[in-house]
């Protein structure tokens, strides 16, 4: 039997939007995507061209803009490999594009950003039931839309930024959030570097040699630290008394917090041996790693900054391994924008004060690529359910997808003086079990390796419950 539906708009084409449009249109559900990128605009002096954004470098959909990583892909021990396996069970496009255009990353899942964004964008432009338009939507209210998804992430524009503040009653909506530098790979000197996941670890590709390691001296160590601390940094005026959020740190920010705090973040010299001096240990090892396909592009890992473009190259030619890298991008730092879901979101999403909109993504106040675009295939499954006459419940808070809905929806305001911040998933987000102390062979498990057997038991269980969520879609779907 063939359905006519009301199409459900989706504001933005980046991760959340992108997943949405997919979910909906695999439900028989229209879409029409608006995407600011790539749409005409025209300057004071009547002058015409192409908008875009002061991150973005394309007008492809799901352009990634910082990391090329989807971070760790095990499913049993790590919340985001939980949260991948439940996406890819929902048959989530954004894990599926990621899949194909994997790049060698240890044992994390990283993606050739370019192929990436292609396969989602021919994905979507290519389904009957998706329509792209490239406009920007300054306006919500004066809509006759009656089914939205405002997923424009973390670059939303100034004036769709202003209606959100709006309709939400909110003071502010923004954060600071900054990218790493890219470094052309054949100006690496591989005579001082050495190619070595740390502890060896083997990724989604197999490769157990995945990341390029720069190591570094004390005294190395403590003169690039007084570098980075008197480098000039990018100056932000509008945005000075906008916080940082603290998984993406500008390496500076993270230094004046320490002289000895790189060493314990993304500097760490732990799990990595020096092929050729590999009785000393390094007092500091920066990671590279692999951004494209080709293998031609790597960046460096953790090294998001606000050093000032000229400053950059300077300041990192310092490391040994990298003096004479040449940069096929430099790093930056630009605004974040999220909103105060727990207060004006209800567990599906809707804004509680204008139902008929919803929001997805990074500005409902998830962090990071995967978990972005989760809240985007929820929303796009929410949204399909509504256009159906039907209701869809969350999924179990025993799930990484429906801890992060519980999460962003109200679980963090358990303590009404608590301040939301923007939340990758973790374990400490799903309800807890009790450590085993044998496992299923009866056989003891030692004291130290329990909680990691307990995360273990938490996947499972979250891989059956998400199991039974998506088969009572189905055959609610099949009635």
């Amino acid at each position: 039997m063939t359905h006519s539906y009301s199409p459900v708009h989706i504001i933005g084409g980046g991760l959340a939007g992108s997943e949405a449009a997919w979910q909906l249109a695999q439900a028989g559900v229209p879409v029409v995507i608006h995407e600011m990128r790539g749409s005409e605009t025209t300057d004071a002096e009547g002058q015409a061209s192409l908008r875009g954004t002061d991150a973005h470098q394309t007008d492809g959909l799901a352009e990634l803009v910082c990391s090329n990583s989807f971070r760790s892909d095990d499913w049993e021990f790590n919340a985001v490999g939980l949260l991948h396996a439940e996406m890819r069970r929902a048959h989530s496009l954004i894990m599926a594009c990621a899949d194909t255009h994997q790049v060698p990353a240890g044992g994390a899942l990283a993606v050739d950003r370019e192929g990436f964004s292609q396969a989602v964008t021919k994905a979507l432009t290519a389904h009957p039931l998706i329509t792209l338009v490239r406009e920007e939507v300054t306006s919500l209210r004066d809509k006759d839309w009656d089914n939205v998804i405002c997923a424009t992430g973390p670059l939303t524009s100034e004036r769709l930024s202003d209606v959100i503040l709006e309709l939400t009653g909110e003071g502010h909506l923004s954060f600071f959030d900054a990218i790493a530098p890219i470094v052309h790979t054949d100006s690496i000197d591989m005579n001082i570097a050495w190619r070595q996941s740390r502890y060896d670890k083997e990724g989604p590709g197999g490769d157990a040699a995945a990341y390029i390691n720069c190591p570094m001296t004390k005294p190395e160590y403590e003169a690039f630290i007084d570098a980075l601390l008197d480098g000039p940094k990018a100056d932000f005026k509008d945005w000075e008394h906008v916080p940082y959020f603290d998984g993406c740190l500008p390496i500076e920010v993270m230094a004046e917090r320490g002289r000895e705090t790189l060493r314990f973040g993304p500097m760490k010299p732990v799990g990595l041996t020096n092929p050729r001096d590999p009785l000393v240990k390094p007092h500091a090892i920066i990671q590279l790693r692999q951004d494209n396909a080709l293998g031609t592009l790597y960046n460096m890992v953790g090294f998001q900054t606000k050093l000032k473009h000229g400053a950059q190259a300077e300041v990192f030619r310092m490391i040994p391994g990298l003096q004479n890298a040449q940069f096929a991008r430099l790093g930056g730092l630009h605004r974040n924008t999220f909103i105060q879901s727990p207060k004006v979101l209800d567990r599906n999403l809707r804004l509680k004060s204008l139902p008929t909109l919803r929001f997805a993504g990074q500005i409902t106040g998830v962090e990071g690529y995967v978990e972005s675009s989760a809240i985007g295939l929820l929303a796009g499954r929410f949204a399909a359910a509504q256009a159906k006459g039907e209701t869809l419940d969350a999924p179990p808070e025993t799930t990484a997808l429906g801890a992060l809905i519980a999460h962003i929806t109200g679980g963090h305001l358990a303590d009404e003086k608590a301040s939301f911040q923007p939340m990758n998933i973790n374990y400490g987000l799903l309800p807890p079990l009790e450590a085993p102390k044998v496992d299923e062979h009866g056989v003891k498990i030692p004291l130290k390796e329990r909680g990691r057997a307990k995360k273990r038991l938490m996947s499972l269980r979250a891989l059956r419950d998400i199991d039974l969520w998506l088969v009572a879609q189905s055959e609610r779907a099949d009635a």
